[in-house]
């Protein structure tokens, strides 16, 4: 365990931004909390969350993956993917941890998808205690421990100090260059985890029941009336997906600027009409139908196929943000109680 006075956190951020970059929470211009290449001058964020999630780093919105030259009849493939190299990111709360065991599931899988496998390999992970849990927050009911976060280093931050604790080799390795880092008794953050846990017992859906959910639900949950209750009012704006830290859809699609072709993907959202649409047309053609599959994913066909983990993580982005207040923890109770 290491300590570092919070007076001193911009010569701990200068220090390792010397040997790569260095990606944390900054409040931008409209106040809201987002990951930012760290230079001189920068104050890490006070806010709990970032509007959107630490998967940008490793899977971000748009991203080049080739390019095509076109000269007469001869076709020349351009590499356009950014050189890997190692980076840091500070600052990720415990439910964007987990969330990316949840993306290396689909990313990793055969055949790997090696633009993710880079940044994952190059990246070093450091995560943030959550010092005061938000109402939103229901990482609990999934197993997370906001006073615990997983990370190749775990960071707890009090009034006075920065603890931080190396977990993995490449924690050890970055810890091992860091000089200003002091040794700390493990003591000292119990109370402050303590804390923690018991600000999470009083959070209104800390306790959300999910034994409705899960592997093998599908016959049970799929034909119920309710989804077309709750569907009624979705926008189908695609906010939820946008800042939700599991979801992965893409589409694939290319520029031309005459004789050069450039292959780039960008997220996509189930929620959208045109979503995995086909010459034959949509294969989900009504709002009901894709609301459901939204909730299905994460709550039923992704445990079928992962052991029963959950593809959602509680962070509460979606009940903050969704313009219509209609989100996974209304979908969870209603759909819960009519499967009861």
């Amino acid at each position: 365990m290491k300590q570092i006075p919070r007076s001193q956190l911009n010569q701990l951020f200068a220090a390792i931004s010397e040997k790569q970059k260095l990606y944390l929470p900054v409040d931008d211009t409209t106040g809201q909390s987002v990951f930012t290449l760290w230079e001189e001058g920068m104050c890490l964020s006070s806010g709990l969350n970032t509007i959107r999630s630490a998967k940008d780093a490793f899977f971000p919105q748009v991203e080049n993956l080739m390019g095509f030259r076109v000269e007469e009849r001869q076709i020349q493939l351009i590499e356009t993917r950014d050189p890997a190299e190692p980076f840091v990111i500070f600052g990720v709360r415990a439910c964007d941890v987990r969330s990316f065991g949840i993306l290396d599931r689909v990313f990793l899988a055969e055949p790997v998808d090696t633009y993710y496998a880079q940044r994952r390999e190059n990246c070093c992970v450091i995560s943030l205690a959550c010092g005061k849990p938000a109402e939103t927050c229901f990482c609990t009911a999934f197993g997370i421990d906001p006073a615990q976060p997983e990370g190749d280093v775990t960071c707890w931050l009090t009034e006075e100090k920065l603890y931080w604790q190396a977990n993995t080799e490449k924690g050890e390795s970055l810890t091992a260059g860091l000089p200003m880092l002091e040794n700390a008794d493990p003591a000292a953050v119990e109370q402050e985890k303590a804390a923690i846990r018991a600000t999470v017992q009083k959070l209104p859906f800390g306790g959300l029941d999910l034994s409705a959910f899960g592997q093998g639900r599908t016959k049970a949950l799929f034909d119920l009336p309710h989804w077309k209750t709750l569907s009624e009012s979705c926008l189908g704006c695609g906010t939820c997906t946008f800042i939700c830290p599991t979801c992965q859809c893409y589409d694939i699609q290319e520029f031309t600027g005459g004789k050069t072709i450039r292959r780039f993907r960008c997220w996509d959202s189930c929620m959208y009409s045109d979503f995995t649409k086909m010459s034959a047309g949509q294969p989900r053609p009504t709002q009901t139908e894709r609301f459901r599959q939204r909730f299905m994913h994460k709550l039923v066909y992704y445990p079928d196929n992962n052991e029963g983990i959950f593809s959602c993580v509680g962070c509460g982005r979606c009940l903050r943000k969704c313009p219509i207040h209609m989100n996974i923890v209304k979908v969870i109770k209603t759909i819960g109680e009519a499967a009861e």
